[in-house]
């Protein structure tokens, strides 16, 4: 008798131990790895697809076992899967996978933006580095809903695409990528003394920033720079700027940069003229980084009012405060160039 108890003791233990071996084994199973050697693959989960959905299309994608296991470990775990583009693989479990979607570890194109480009000059870098098209890019930074959450007075975001190296995730669309141009701008510049809150008065700033940074070559002369153009502001004087002319030829105008400027692109008719027109022109015309904004809102306090090149492989400029020591400044470096050769 005792020996028939033991036998079904031993027969109960040993059923209820493959009993919790095959649950573990169906709860284990589906959220394994497909594959140990699989390729990676990049997904794209769109906004607003639900863990059904995106769990359905790993399924799909040969990324997960079991779509049902997936979309309630998601539920179980309370995961909010953000959308976005991911480089996946088989090899992952699906905790793994579900885990990287939800902490947004999207593929990313890293770039960089340098300072001073046009909007169709960063447009076309993006489109080089393959971040999306120059076409899609040009057209939402002209949208007007992104411009007004901004208080951007312009009629695009030339000029508040802030330059700075970039992580854009792969597929983003060219409204999200000048979003996010436009909110680095204003967390990059936040913390500039004297930065003004009007909106009219920082898109006039950002102008004069744009020419400032195409005209400076070294950092320390920004603000001299900058002082010259605040004077001849004040007395409603030109600016005079050659950058101003070089964006009328090549993004009005559509022609190549031209290797000097000639008498008769000065007189061109445009209101970007800074040579026929006093004041500002309408609009920025390239992204300014910091240096450049912070000398356009914290001028030098100077006289100057001329400004010129005089050492071409340092970029220093010499600064004056009347057109006859200008004049001679221009000599001065006419003998040392003579004397040069």
């Amino acid at each position: 008798m005792k020996q028939i108890m033991r036998t079904k003791t031993g027969f109960l233990a040993a059923s209820l131990f493959c009993g919790l071996i095959a649950c573990i084994l169906a709860i284990a199973l589906p959220g394994l790895p497909v594959s140990t050697n699989g390729d990676s693959v990049l997904v794209m989960v769109p906004q607003g697809a639900s863990a059904r959905d995106i769990s359905e299309s790993l399924e799909d994608a040969g990324l997960v076992r079991s779509a049902l296991y997936s979309r309630l470990y998601s539920r179980f775990m309370r995961l909010s899967l953000k959308a976005g583009t991911y480089r996946l693989s088989p090899a992952m479990s699906s905790q793994a996978i579900l885990r990287y979607i939800a902490e947004g570890k999207q593929e990313s194109v890293k770039v960089t933006i340098p300072e001073g480009l046009s909007l169709s000059k960063t447009a076309e870098h993006l489109e080089r580095a393959g971040v999306l098209a120059s076409a899609d890019f040009i057209v939402a930074a002209q949208r007007t809903d992104v411009l007004a959450s901004r208080g951007i007075p312009g009629k695009t975001a030339e000029g508040f695409l802030f330059p700075d190296t970039y992580f854009f995730p792969i597929g983003i669309d060219a409204e999200s990528a000048v979003a996010m141009m436009v909110e680095n701008f204003f967390a990059k510049t936040a913390s500039l003394p004297n930065l003004p809150d009007q909106p009219e008065r920082l898109y006039d700033d950002v102008i004069l920033a744009s020419i400032i940074e195409r005209e400076y070559r070294v950092s320390d002369e920004a603000p001299l720079i900058a002082s010259v153009f605040r004077n001849r502001l004040k007395i409603g004087m030109g600016l005079q700027s050659c950058a101003t002319i070089e964006y009328i030829i090549t993004e009005i105008q559509k022609k190549p940069h031209p290797a000097r400027l000639l008498d008769t692109d000065l007189d061109t008719e445009s209101d970007y003229n800074t040579y026929k027109w006093a004041g500002l022109p309408p609009g920025p015309i390239s992204s300014p980084g910091l240096v450049a904004i912070n000398a356009a809102v914290n001028p030098a306090d100077t006289k100057f009012l001329y400004f010129r090149l005089t050492d071409p492989e340092e970029g220093t400029h010499s600064f004056t405060r009347s057109l006859e020591e200008h004049v001679r400044a221009g000599r001065h470096l006419d003998l040392k160039k003579a004397a040069g050769n």
